[in-house]
């Protein structure tokens, strides 16, 4: 069994590949979630979802501790384009070949697009969470209830407070 470990706020459970000397090296991906590369504008829900904002437009999709709790993403069903939404509605779904998850809303909003890249390919979800694995971007109507979610320092507190093995 592979031992776990909180890195900034990503759970590693496993060593992606060894150096010359055969010690333990993370991937260039992992290591970018280190406390010293922290975005000031991601924020989490306690469901791990996150969005990053930009001005009124948040972009959606599911922290690196979620996709890793599911598993490899195999289906990914997003809201459609135009759809409003309210903090903490149920907007979609995504399954992986060892459990299905409801997406939930961080903040209230109107999607005005999504990640087709993802409809096709959800394992974009496992491979870049951040990056190339987003879900949807949100008009945000009430971008006060950003105040309502936790930072990425708060989040990785959260991750080893209460989801710690």
């Amino acid at each position: 069994m592979f031992s776990t470990k909180i890195i900034g706020f990503t759970k590693v459970t496993k060593c992606l590949w060894t150096n010359t000397n055969n010690a333990p090296r993370l991937s260039a991906n992992l290591m970018r979630f280190s406390t010293s590369g922290v975005n000031k504008d991601r924020y989490y829900t306690n469901k791990h979802e996150w969005i990053d904002v930009n001005n009124k437009i948040g972009t959606v999709g599911i922290s690196h501790y979620a996709q890793d709790a599911l598993g490899d993403v195999v289906y990914a069903e997003l809201p459609a384009i135009g759809t409003e939404v309210k903090i903490k509605d149920e907007c979609g779904a995504l399954e992986s070949v060892k459990a299905a998850s409801e997406l939930y809303s961080p903040v209230s909003g109107k999607v005005i697009e999504i990640n087709s890249q993802v409809e096709t390919r959800p394992a974009l979800i496992n491979q870049s969470c951040y990056e190339n694995g987003w879900l949807f971007k949100l008009e945000l109507s009430s971008p006060e209830e950003i105040s309502n979610l936790m930072n990425e320092e708060q989040y990785a507190e959260f991750i080893k407070r209460d989801h710690s093995e």
